[in-house]
């Protein structure tokens, strides 16, 4: 089986990753269209990577720095449906993890009421739901705040 490797979104995969995730949950019921994906994943603030396994994209995740008391704040895990549970997304969200820990002891996250697989996946890997959002997105559904965190801000010093 080929190796999975992360790395940045190349030209030219922008449309390939906003098809995989405005065709797919949570983005369906969140009511993205592709435009509103193609949108994030060329915003030159935010860093996109890519989990490719033989020459496939599997996955992505989309990364915002600049969130002020929120630096560090995932704000897209994508991974391909015929691709999930297998793995890719913890591994996704590992990268993340190095990337974001070397400048900001935290890392944030949110995920939607109605998807509990991927809940479960971020308190597996150690997350905790720091609060809720009621009604963020859209009607009827939450968006719940996840942090996972090595160190307090004032005792924080980047690598």
């Amino acid at each position: 089986m080929p190796e999975i490797t992360i790395r940045q979104l190349a030209s030219g995969e922008a449309r390939t990753c906003a098809g995989m995730m405005a065709t797919s949950e949570p983005w369906l019921t969140l009511g993205r269209t592709f435009d509103e994906c193609l949108d994030l994943l060329i915003d030159p603030t935010r860093e996109v990577y890519v989990a490719e396994e033989g020459g496939a994209v599997r996955g992505f995740i989309v990364i915002n720095m600049r969130c002020g008391p929120f630096t560090g704040y995932i704000q897209t895990i994508c991974v391909a449906p015929e691709t999930r549970g297998g793995g890719v997304g913890s591994r996704l969200v590992a990268f993340a993890e190095g990337r974001i820990f070397r400048d900001s002891p935290n890392v944030f996250l949110c995920v939607s009421s109605f998807n509990p697989r991927a809940r479960a996946l971020y308190e597996r890997l150690g997350y905790e739901t720091i609060g809720e959002i009621r009604d963020l997105i859209v009607r009827g559904h939450s968006e719940m705040l996840m942090r996972k965190s090595i160190a307090p801000m004032r005792e924080f010093r980047k690598t």
